[in-house]
C-alpha cells in the first residue's frame, strides 16, 4: 500500500475488514486490497458487495468455519503419497464448506447475480467428504468402519486380549501368586501384557521378562500361558497397520483424483468470503451504493468517516468537480477541516476497493487514477526536515505527478513559514495544480487564500462551522461560505487576558479586520437564516400536520355516511317486502270475501274482515315509517326530553344528540353522527350525559360501546424486506387497502437499500395507486433511503 493510502488511513479500515473474514487466505486478501483505477473493475468489485450485502440481508450469510488451505496435502496427494489422518481431517473440513455453499445456493431460487460464476465454481464432492469423515474420527483415529476387513481385525484383536487378561486375572487372584506379585494388577509392555513380580521372586513365575521398573523392584513377566496369545494380538496389530495404510492410501488416491476440483473452489469460497466480509462491513457503517461516474463529478452526501464512532460523527456533504474543481476548506483548529479532507479521500479509495460507503443515496464518486495527499505534520530529524521542508517535500512530489485524472488533497496548504510568503505560494501551487487540471481540496488558514477562492471561477470556499454562543466548533461543513479561524474566541475561552486579546486586535492590519468583519457578519447572517429556515420547516410540518388530520377526518365521515346509506337502503328493502307481503294477503282475503259473499255468515265475516284490514293497514303505516317504533316494557323517561340530552337510538343501537324539544306528536329531531332524523320519542332511550347509561325506570343499564366497534389496530409500518417484488407488491396492496379503511393518514413501507430494486418496484406502485397522495424517501433518522413514507388522500 502506498504513503499515500496510508495517510488516509485506509489500512486501518481494510483491518476492519480482515477481522470479519473467516479464513486465514480470505484474510490475506482483505488485507492486500488496492485500490482499482479501471471504472469497469471499480463497478464490478461494487456490484459483488452489493449482490453479497442483497443475498445476506434475504437469506443470511453461509458459514465457511475456519478452514485452512489444504494446498500441500493436494499436492502430494496428486504425486502419490499416502496423507495423514490430519491432512485428510483438514481436506474434509474444506469439503464440508463445499457443501454449505451449495445448501445456501439452493435457496436462491434462481436469482442472477453478478457472485453467480463463483457459486457455481464450488464443486461438492459428498462421496469423498462421506468416505473420509466415516473412515476418520475427530481424534484423528482410523473407525472400525473404515472398512470391513479393519472391523474384523479388530474384533479378532480383542477376543485374543480378553483371552490373555482372563488367564492373567486367574493368577493374580490366585492366593499363590499374588505372594510373588508387586500389584495386582495386569498392564502392558511392548504391546504384550504382563503381570508386575517382586525381583526377589522372578524364578517362582515362568515365563518372558520384558521390563524392569526403575528402582530394580520390579520385574514385568509375560507368563508362558499368554505367550501365544500375545503373539496372536502381535500378529493381528500387524495386520491392522497394513490395512489402516491401505486405507489410508485409498482415501488419498481419491483426493488426488479430485486435487484440481478442491483446488478451484477453495479459491472460489474464499473469494466469496471476501465479498461476505464486505458485505458484513457494509451493515457495520451503515452504508449504500454509491453511484460511480465518469464525469469526473463528485458528489458525497451526508459522509460518514468510517472509522469514527457513528453515534458521534456529524455527517457533512461533499462536492467537487461539477461547478468547481478546487474546494479550499477554512475553519477554526479542532473544527473537522482534516477530518473532512480525510473523509473525501478515504471514501474515494474504499469505493475504488469495491467497499459500500457511509453517506447517504444519491451519492456520486469519479474513479480517480491517483490520490495524492500531504497530510499531517511530517517533520524529520535524521532527514534535518522542518515541518514547512516536509510539506514542500511533498508538495513537490504531488506536482510532479498530477494530471487530469488525479485528487489532491493538502492540508494546512503554505502553513510552517512567513505568512505573507507562505500564503503567495499556496496561491502559486493552487494556480499550477489547476494548470494541470486536478482536482482539489485544500485546507488554510490564510485570509488571502480565501479571497482567491471568492475571486476566481472553478474555486469555492467551504467552512467548519463554529457556535460563536458556545464557542464550540459544531463539526458542520458548508460548502460556498469562507470560514474564520476565531483565534480570538478560542483563546478568550481559554482564559487569555481581554487586555491582550484587544491589543491583538489593534495590530490586525485593516484589509483583514475589514474582511474577517464581513465574513462574521455573513456568518451571523447565515445563521439567523438558518434559524429561520428549521422555524418554518417546523411550522411547514405542523401545518402538514393539521391538514392530514382534517384529511383524515373527512375520509372518516365519508366513510361513515356511506356506511348509513347502505344501512338505510338494507332497512328500506325489507320494509318494502314486508309490506308486500300484507298487501298480497289482504287481496287474497278480498277474493275469499268475494266467494262468500252469498253465504249466511257474510256480513260477520266481512265486519271480521273490515277489523283485520284496519289492522293490517296500521301495520302497513308502521313498516312504511324509516325509523319502526319500539317501546319495550313501556319505558317512560324520568323527564321529558330537552335539546341538547344524549339518547339512544333503538332502531340504529346508536347514540345521538337531541336538537329539538318534542312536538305535539311527540317527534324529535336527532343527531347521530353525521345523520339526522326524526325520530319518535318512545324509540328513544335517555342517556346519562356524565356516565353514559341509559336510565330505564330508575335502573341503570351501561350502553359503553353501544353502536361502536372496537377498534381495530392498524400498523402504520410494512416490512417488505426479504420478499420478491411480487409477493411485497400483494403486501402492499393489502396493506394500503387497510390503511385507507381505518383512516390512517401516512405510514412507511420499509424495503431495505441493497440494489433499490425492490424500492423501485414500491415506488411505481405508489406512483400509480389511486389511494396514495404522495410519497417520499425516509429523512435521516427515519431510515433514508431503505424506507417510503406514504401519505394517503
Amino acid at each position: 500500500m502506498d504513503r499515500y493510502c496510508k495517510a488516509l488511513e485506509l489500512d486501518k479500515v481494510l483491518a476492519r475488514l480482515e477481522r470479519l473474514c473467516c479464513c486465514a487466505d480470505s484474510k490475506a486478501l482483505a488485507a492486500a486490497l488496492e485500490p482499482e483505477r479501471d471504472p469497469r473493475d471499480v463497478r464490478r468489485l461494487m456490484q459483488y458487495t452489493v449482490d453479497a450485502n442483497t443475498l445476506t440481508n434475504r437469506y443470511s450469510t453461509p458459514s465457511i468455519g475456519g478452514v485452512e488451505n489444504c494446498a500441500s496435502a493436494l499436492k502430494r496427494a496428486e504425486i502419490g503419497a499416502r496423507l495423514t489422518p490430519r491432512e485428510l481431517l483438514g481436506v474434509a473440513k474444506v469439503l464440508s464448506a463445499f457443501e454449505t455453499i451449495d445448501r445456501w445456493r439452493g435457496q436462491l431460487e434462481g436469482e442472477p447475480t453478478s457472485l453467480e460464476p463463483l457459486l457455481e465454481s464450488v464443486v461438492p464432492l459428498y462421496t469423498l467428504a462421506r468416505s473420509i469423515q466415516t473412515a476418520i474420527l475427530p481424534e484423528e483415529e482410523i473407525a472400525d468402519q473404515a472398512s470391513p476387513e479393519l472391523a474384523e481385525i479388530r474384533r479378532k484383536i480383542r477376543q485374543a486380549g480378553a483371552k490373555a487378561r482372563e488367564v492373567l486375572e486367574r493368577m493374580v487372584r490366585s492366593e499363590t501368586y499374588q505372594k510373588f506379585l508387586q500389584e495386582n494388577i495386569i498392564t502392558q509392555r511392548d504391546g504384550r501384557y504382563v503381570v508386575p513380580v517382586k525381583i526377589e521372586h522372578r524364578n517362582e513365575i515362568k515365563g518372558l521378562i520384558h521390563d524392569t521398573s526403575g528402582s530394580g523392584a520390579t520385574v514385568f513377566i509375560e507368563p508362558m500361558g499368554v505367550v501365544e496369545a500375545n503373539n496372536e494380538i502381535r500378529v493381528l496389530q500387524g495386520q491392522e497397520a497394513a490395512e489402516i495404510d491401505r486405507i489410508l492410501y485409498a482415501l488419498s488416491s481419491q483426493v488426488g483424483d479430485c486435487a484440481a476440483s478442491i483446488r478451484g473452489s477453495y479459491e472460489a469460497i474464499v473469494e466469496l468470503d471476501l465479498y461476505f466480509a464486505k458485505s458484513r462491513l457494509a451493515d457495520e457503517m451503515q452504508a449504500t451504493v454509491p453511484t460511480i461516474v465518469e464525469d469526473g463529478k463528485l458528489f458525497f452526501k451526508r459522509a460518514r468517516h468510517p472509522l469514527i464512532d457513528k453515534k458521534k460523527v456529524v455527517p457533512i456533504d461533499l462536492r467537487l468537480g461539477e461547478a468547481f474543481d478546487t474546494l479550499v476548506i477554512t475553519g477554526p483548529n479542532t473544527g473537522g477541516k482534516t477530518v473532512a479532507l480525510k473523509t473525501l479521500g478515504l471514501l474515494v479509495l474504499m469505493a475504488q476497493c469495491g467497499l459500500m460507503l457511509p453517506v447517504a443515496d444519491g451519492s456520486t464518486v469519479p474513479v480517480f487514477q491517483k490520490v495524492l495527499v500531504d497530510i499531517g505534520d511530517e517533520q524529520s530529524i535524521e532527514q534535518s526536515l522542518s515541518t514547512f521542508s516536509a510539506h514542500m517535500t511533498n508538495t513537490v512530489h504531488i506536482l510532479q505527478e498530477a494530471d487530469s485524472h488525479s485528487l489532491v488533497l493538502l492540508d494546512e496548504l503554505g502553513a510552517g513559514t512567513d505568512p505573507v510568503e507562505g500564503a503567495a505560494l499556496a496561491v502559486a501551487i493552487i494556480e499550477q495544480l489547476r494548470s494541470q487540471q486536478a482536482y482539489i481540496a485544500a485546507t488554510t488558514h490564510y485570509a488571502e487564500i480565501k479571497m482567491y477562492a471568492l475571486n476566481t471561477p472553478g474555486v469555492e470556499n467551504a467552512s467548519c462551522e463554529f457556535d460563536v454562543q458556545t464557542l464550540r466548533p459544531t463539526y458542520r461543513l458548508l460548502i460556498g461560505v469562507p470560514g474564520r479561524s476565531n483565534a480570538f474566541a478560542i483563546s478568550e475561552r481559554l482564559g487569555l487576558p481581554a487586555q491582550v486579546i484587544e491589543n491583538a486586535r489593534q495590530h490586525l492590519s485593516g484589509e483583514n479586520a475589514r474582511f474577517e468583519d464581513v465574513v462574521a457578519q455573513l456568518e451571523s447572517t447565515r445563521q439567523e437564516l438558518e434559524r429561520e429556515r428549521a422555524t418554518a420547516q417546523s411550522q411547514r410540518l405542523e401545518a402538514q400536520k393539521v391538514s392530514q388530520e382534517a384529511q383524515a377526518l373527512l375520509q372518516r365521515t365519508q366513510a361513515e355516511r356511506e356506511r348509513e346509506l347502505d344501512r338505510a337502503r338494507i332497512q328500506a328493502r325489507s320494509i318494502v317486502e314486508r309490506a308486500t307481503a300484507q298487501s298480497e294477503k289482504l287481496m287474497e282475503e278480498l277474493d275469499e270475501l268475494r266467494k262468500q259473499k252469498e253465504s249466511a255468515d257474510f256480513a260477520q265475516k266481512a265486519a271480521q274482515a273490515r277489523v283485520s284490514f284496519k289492522a293490517n293497514l296500521r301495520k302497513l303505516q308502521d313498516l312504511a315509517d324509516p325509523v319502526t317504533r319500539k317501546n319495550p316494557g313501556n319505558y317512560q323517561p324520568q323527564r321529558p326530553l330537552r335539546r341538547g340530552d344524549a339518547v339512544l337510538l333503538l332502531e340504529l343501537n346508536r347514540e345521538g344528540t337531541v336538537l329539538s324539544a318534542p312536538d305535539g306528536q311527540g317527534y324529535v329531531t336527532v343527531q347521530a353522527g353525521i345523520l339526522k332524523t326524526r325520530v319518535h320519542q318512545s324509540e328513544l332511550r335517555l342517556l346519562d350525559s356524565h356516565k353514559k347509561r341509559v336510565t330505564m325506570q330508575g335502573s341503570g343499564i351501561s350502553t359503553r360501546g353501544v353502536g361502536s366497534k372496537a377498534s381495530r389496530e392498524v400498523k402504520t409500518e410494512l416490512d417488505l424486506r426479504g420478499m420478491t417484488s411480487d409477493e411485497a407488491l400483494l403486501e402492499l396492496d393489502r396493506f394500503i387497502d387497510r390503511c385507507v379503511l381505518s383512516g390512517v393518514p401516512t405510514a412507511t413501507i420499509i424495503h431495505g437499500k441493497g440494489t433499490g430494486a425492490l424500492r423501485a418496484a414500491v415506488q411505481q406502485r405508489l406512483k400509480g395507486h389511486r389511494n396514495v397522495k404522495s410519497f417520499r424517501l425516509g429523512a435521516y433518522g427515519e431510515g433514508e433511503s431503505g424506507v417510503t413514507v406514504v401519505e394517503f388522500k
